[in-house]
């Protein structure tokens, strides 16, 4: 020991020039040496330890006698805490097992139930075990609220009023047990045989019913079955319960039952005011002994509880449920904090919805909107909701499928109200009409909510709709309530035809500027806006200057078909437009153009060369720089029928179903030339006439796979260029 002493002070010049260092009160080993007046050494094995002074808390520094050097190391280790404080600040459990037995043990049977019903409560009402953590922790806090209401209005009828209000569990894997520990109320004999001696009744149920009559505020008490507490016997073979009422003078009591049909209640020393529940647990529910489990179920179904939580004198519930603070509180860190957390996500909320109403019905939920595109599972209609049902924040579901409609699934968030009507295990929702007005209250707050934003951040908005406009159009092909569908329709939006590429419109906005007289809402699908503007069902309405909306989604034209009307509207396709709206044609207008004999004639021989494929032909006075086109009774449902179902069909019938009608420009080159060659060249007027139709077929989107329309392209080619 003398050589260390001497090497400390050969050392002592550059020790004191370490920053700070000053003689320590504490110290990590089993003897110490003093060797100058800024340091004290600290001997435990082969090294030297000191540690630095508040300044510095988290640093100490390690002296190496083999090496004869000092080097910083870190004091803040799980096993050797730096300072008295940080230790209860990181530490606190309130747990010590002291109870003990001091009286007689009385005998009771259950009051009104027999072993089977205690069976079916605790072994079959539940679909998941882990279950039985969040009802007790529940009761736990149940018995909290109680005592935090009750010691405000009658302070003088009760003991250490000023205690601290926690939930503390501890699990014990030698003895297999899992501790629960509130500091609430507490019961009396009478209490314990009232609440815990029958099934499906509540303390907290009854004290509700008390409430109501003295029109006090009951929103913080969670239980209302009184069969969460017998959860318990799903993973254990034994409860033990401690509990003592915060009445004056009130004895402690143990209550202990293996749950088959019986418990016992006596007299206890040293038990604690409020309640400690002790399950001795089943050999195969070794699980809920882990640390880790717990915590993550805690976290699960009760990290907003409002009592402090504690799990082997560690705080489990520290992030605040933010859709109970006022929104102006609620800043955009903590949002997006909570964003990830509730949607297990690593972007941010692009739209964050905070809302709160308590009528028609009570409900406070934050609901956000994503940055980042959708995943291929949410495109997916089997795709859970990203919503989590809690009920005073404690969960319930954790995807809600009842709450809101499917087409809002990409929406992320938390859901609580008081109103949620609950089954007995409160995991199933029950009232159909009441869960039906929650879901309507938050669909139409979504939509008027997203509305706001188009108007507000319209470059935000535009990037999000590119994203997501999908499930809006979902929304409306799925719904069957026409004001839903025009509410959702407002949020959708289309390239017009009097705008610039690239600029949109709403249908509202389509409305404000319509021409008098105007009663429909035109459209033209079409896979690009160059093929829209060269369409020739475009041609009669651009001639006439009327604004038509382009939709190039494929299943843009089935959402407008499925609309069917907007702020008493119509929508309406311009190929349905050309073929009902009826327009004689003027023969004598152009002469250049076919006589009526001419066409009349041209028209029947059409007729038998199309035969089984065109349904009609006849000449069309809306054309001028197309020679022809073809519509169907419903292009958008045969466009639909095509792509998904074509395949199907023998060839003969498809044009029977379909029933297209095959219209020629009479004024156009093209058609003139085409009736000279019946009569100079039939084999090569015939292959036009087949490719004008094929070509049409094409252009109306008709056609399963283009490339069939170049079937005959080749022998037309052939045969003009016979004479070159």
């Amino acid at each position: 020991m003398n050589s260390l002493c001497r090497v400390g002070r050969s050392y002592s010049a550059s020790i004191r020039t370490l920053p700070f260092l000053k003689r320590s009160s504490r110290c990590f080993q089993r003897r110490e040496k003093t060797t100058c007046n800024s340091i004290k050494i600290l001997e435990a094995k082969s090294a030297v330890l000191c540690t630095l002074c508040s300044r510095t808390k988290s640093v100490g520094y390690e002296w190496n006698p083999m090496r004869a050097c000092i080097r910083p190391y870190s004091t803040t280790t799980a096993a050797e805490p730096e300072s008295a404080s940080e230790t209860s600040a990181e530490y606190h459990c309130i747990i010590d097992d002291k109870e003990t037995p001091s009286g007689p043990e009385d005998s009771h049977e259950f009051q009104a139930e027999t072993k089977m019903l205690l069976d079916i409560v605790a072994k079959s009402l539940y679909s998941e075990k882990e279950v039985f953590i969040r009802e007790l922790v529940s009761n736990a806090n149940d018995a909290i609220e109680k005592f935090r209401y009750l010691s405000t209005t009658e302070a003088s009828a009760f003991t250490d009023v000023d205690r601290p209000l926690e939930i503390h569990l501890a699990v014990n894997k030698d003895a297999k047990t899992l501790t629960f520990q509130d500091t609430g109320i507490g019961m009396t004999r009478e209490e314990l045989v009232a609440n815990l001696g029958v099934i499906a009744h509540s303390g907290s149920k009854a004290f509700l019913a008390e409430l109501k009559n003295s029109k006090g505020d009951p929103s913080g008490i969670i239980g209302q079955f009184g069969v969460g507490f017998y959860s318990a016997f799903m993973v254990a073979d034994k409860v033990t319960v401690y509990t003592r009422s915060v009445k004056p003078d009130s004895k402690g009591y143990i209550w202990t039952s293996d749950g088959a049909g019986s418990y016992s209640i006596q007299e206890g020393e040293h038990v604690h005011s409020g309640t400690k529940v002790v399950l001795h647990l089943k050999p195969d529910c070794m699980e809920f002994c882990d640390e880790d489990r717990v915590k993550g179920i805690l976290k699960k179904y009760s990290n907003f509880v409002g009592s402090p939580i504690f799990l082997s004198g560690k705080r489990v519930n520290t992030i605040q449920p933010l859709w109970l603070m006022d929104p102006k509180e609620v800043t955009p860190e903590m949002h997006e904090e909570f964003y990830r957390f509730v949607g297990y996500s690593y972007d941010r909320p692009r739209f964050t919805l905070h809302y709160r109403a308590d009528a028609p019905i009570n409900v406070r939920c934050i609901l956000y909107f994503p940055e980042g595109k959708p995943g291929l599972f949410e495109l997916s209609r089997d795709a859970d909701i990203g919503v989590a049902l809690y009920c005073r924040k404690v969960l319930i579901k954790h995807r809600a499928e009842s709450l809101l409609p499917k087409w809002l699934r990409f929406v992320k968030g938390v859901v609580d109200s008081e109103d949620i009507p609950l089954n007995l295990s409160r995991e199933l929702l029950q009232d159909s009409a009441q869960i039906s007005k929650i879901r309507t209250v938050l669909s139409n707050r979504v939509i008027r909510f997203l509305q706001d934003r188009a108007r507000k951040e319209k470059e935000s908005y535009e990037e999000f709709l590119r994203n997501y406009g999908v499930f809006f159009k979902e929304g409306i092909l799925t719904s069957q309530d026409q004001m839903e569908k025009e509410e959702l329709s407002r949020l959708l939006h289309y390239e017009s035809s009097q705008l610039p590429q690239g600029e949109k419109v709403t249908l509202a906005e389509y409305c404000s500027r319509m021409k008098p007289g105007q009663r429909d809402i035109y459209y033209l699908a079409a896979p690009s806006r160059q093929l829209a503007e060269s369409s020739p069902y475009y041609e009669a309405l651009k001639d006439r200057d009327v604004e038509v909306l382009f939709c190039y989604e494929p299943y843009d034209e089935l959402v407008l078909v499925q609309l069917r009307e907007f702020d008493k509207k119509y929508l309406t396709s311009v190929e349905k437009q050309m073929r009902q709206e009826k327009k004689t044609v003027d023969y004598d207008a152009d002469s250049s153009g076919l006589s009526k004999s001419d066409a009349d004639e041209l028209v029947a021989w059409t007729k038998k060369i199309l035969s089984g494929k065109a349904h009609t032909v006849q000449m069309t006075a809306f054309l001028d720089a197309h020679p022809c086109v073809l519509t169907v009774e419903e292009m958008a449902s045969a466009r639909h029928f095509v792509r998904t179902q074509f395949s199907q069909v023998p060839e003969e019938d498809r044009y029977r179903l379909l029933q297209p009608r095959f219209e020629l420009n009479p004024r156009h080159s093209i058609i003139v030339k085409l009736n000279k060659l019946r009569t100079s060249d039939p084999e090569l007027a015939e292959l036009v006439v087949r490719q004008l139709f094929s070509n049409s077929m094409v252009a109306a989107g008709l056609v399963e796979d283009p490339r069939n329309a170049l079937v005959h392209m080749n022998d037309l080619l052939a045969k003009a260029l016979e004479k070159h």
